[in-house]
């Protein structure tokens, strides 16, 4: 699964990496968390643009804004077929932004957590769908939620997903704006090369989503005595 994750990536960095022409100021983010706005990346009438969803996503056809299920991240299994999310699937569908993200690793001393991230770079996208809520009393929510799959030879030992992560040269097939092949879609969301990730521990400060700051993302020394 994917529920923490980081975006500390210079603005500079995050307008030539997704072809973007302009875009709100964002502030590094180091402890990402559901329910929280997050930034994301979809096809607009002008072109790409960058705009913040709340990260849980809300079916167009829920009564209420507030649902019994989590629904923070999407399985790539059934992400074209479950009916929370196989109309964003098939039309509104979005790239997530992403420094790093966090994974935790069940211990006999409680729950380690792990930063992840890419070993060539400091910037990549989450594979996510949004979604458009309206209430009855007329007001909206854009919300988003992330696809995750398997997880790779790195993650599996800590735990068994991964959110999807997108090769760059898929962007714009992942963003089309009509109905693309459902197939060639569902092949996109693969577990991304483990030899091109790499992980270590962080501190466990890191599991209250009160605690944004940069030492969430510092490595610490493990205590196996």
């Amino acid at each position: 699964m994917c529920g923490r994750f980081y975006l500390d990536t210079p603005r500079k960095r995050l307008l030539e990496q997704f072809a973007l022409k302009q875009m709100p100021l964002l502030t590094a983010r180091f402890n990402i968390a559901p329910s929280q706005d997050i930034a994301a990346i979809r096809e607009g009438e002008a072109g790409r643009e960058l705009v913040m969803l709340h990260w849980g996503l809300i079916p167009h056809w829920a009564k209420e804004e507030k649902t019994k299920f989590s629904m923070i991240n999407a399985r790539a299994e059934t992400v074209a077929t479950k009916p929370a999310y196989r109309t964003a699937f098939r039309q509104r569908r979005c790239l997530v932004p992403a420094s790093g993200f966090f994974e935790w690793e069940r211990t006999a001393r409680g729950r380690q957590p792990y930063a992840v991230r890419l070993k060539d770079t400091d910037l990549f996208a989450f594979a996510g769908l949004w979604e458009y809520w309206e209430g009855e009393q007329g007001k909206t929510i854009e919300s988003c939620t992330i696809v995750v799959t398997d997880a790779n030879e790195l993650l599996r030992p800590i735990h068994d997903r991964m959110p999807v992560i997108l090769d760059p040269d898929n962007y714009d097939a992942w963003l089309g704006h009509e109905t693309a092949d459902t197939e060639h879609l569902l092949s996109l969301l693969r577990p991304y090369p483990a030899k091109q990730m790499t992980l270590y521990p962080v501190s466990k400060r890191v599991n209250s989503p009160k605690d944004d700051e940069s030492k969430c993302i510092e490595p610490v020394i493990l205590d196996n005595a």
